[in-house]
């Protein structure tokens, strides 16, 4: 398990200042200031063949809890980011932190109407989570928001409060919390369940079947990564040995702050989310025990 952090100056409550980065991180980080100018875009078409077929017997075997390859993809990133934990860091306020947690966030419609409300759910990867406990819990909390039609609480609702108000009440506010997001002394009514403060947000664009796309970021929060996932399909890929073979493909974008690591470190995340679906085994594993990949 993790052991308890004693916070320092410096620190916020939802992360650690970094002390030890690069100069260069640090210039960037005033240079350019704005996580939207800092967006590294990422898209491929990954091999999801073997993922496939290990789902179909999961789901085979426990018929009643159905795992999708949406919930494989959430336990695929947090497990990457128990790995890779520079992809856990943020910027904010001209400093990078390192996130407390690992937080993935999602949007789920309430019905798939144009008019439906949408719901922002967000999940906290533990030390001991799994592909099965992640999906249970990622069920869990998609029936309870489709249980109404619209908000109930948490974030949603403050929202849907503040969208009530005259203009330039809103625009006041709006500017105290963004200075208080500026320091890190937001409250936490407004920082609960928001997906602008997760890890990574994730949008599970092939339900609608959709494409994965260019999705940007947000200078609001703290949240580093966007993940686009979209539809499985079939297509014809050119194996090692040169031959021409139909696969079960899918399309993932990811848009990145560029500031919170180097292109190497980066390139080698990638290499691993391939490397788990080609080896779904390791999702069984719990997410703090090693994959053992060779990132050679």
């Amino acid at each position: 398990m993790t052991q308890p952090y004693k916070r320092r100056w410096g620190d916020r409550k939802d992360g650690r200042m970094v002390r030890d980065g690069h100069g260069l991180q640090t210039i960037m980080c005033h240079l350019w200031p704005n996580r939207t100018d800092c967006e590294v875009f990422w898209n491929d078409t990954l091999d999801a063949t073997e993922m496939v077929a290990y789902l179909e017997k999961k789901n085979a075997e426990h018929p009643e809890y159905r795992t999708t390859i949406f919930h494989a993809i959430i336990t695929i990133v947090a497990r990457m980011v128990y790995e890779r934990p520079q992809l856990n860091r943020f910027i904010q306020g001209r400093r990078m932190y390192d996130r407390n947690e690992i937080t993935l966030s999602f949007v789920a419609k309430r019905r798939f109407q144009d008019s439906a409300d949408e719901a922002l759910l967000v999940i906290t990867a533990k030390d001991d989570d799994t592909l099965d406990t992640i999906s249970q819990r990622i069920r869990g909390d998609v029936n309870e928001v489709r249980k109404t039609e619209h908000a109930t609480g948490g974030v949603d609702q403050i929202m849907d409060n503040l969208a009530k108000l005259p203009r330039p009440l809103l625009m006041l506010i709006v500017k105290i919390v963004r200075i208080l997001d500026f320091w890190g002394i937001n409250p936490d009514f407004l920082t609960e369940g928001d997906p602008n403060y997760s890890t990574v947000l994730l949008s599970n664009l092939g339900s609608i079947h959709c494409s994965s796309v260019y999705h940007h970021l947000s200078n609001y929060g703290t949240n580093s990564i966007m993940v686009t996932v979209g539809t499985l399909h079939k297509e014809e890929m050119l194996m090692e040995d040169g031959h021409r073979e139909v696969r079960d493909v899918i399309d993932v974008g990811a848009t990145l702050d560029e500031r919170i690591s180097d292109g190497f470190y980066m390139a080698r995340c990638l290499k691993l989310i391939q490397h788990i679906l080609s080896h779904p085994e390791l999702l069984d594993r719990p997410l703090s025990e090693p994959s053992n990949f060779d990132y050679k």
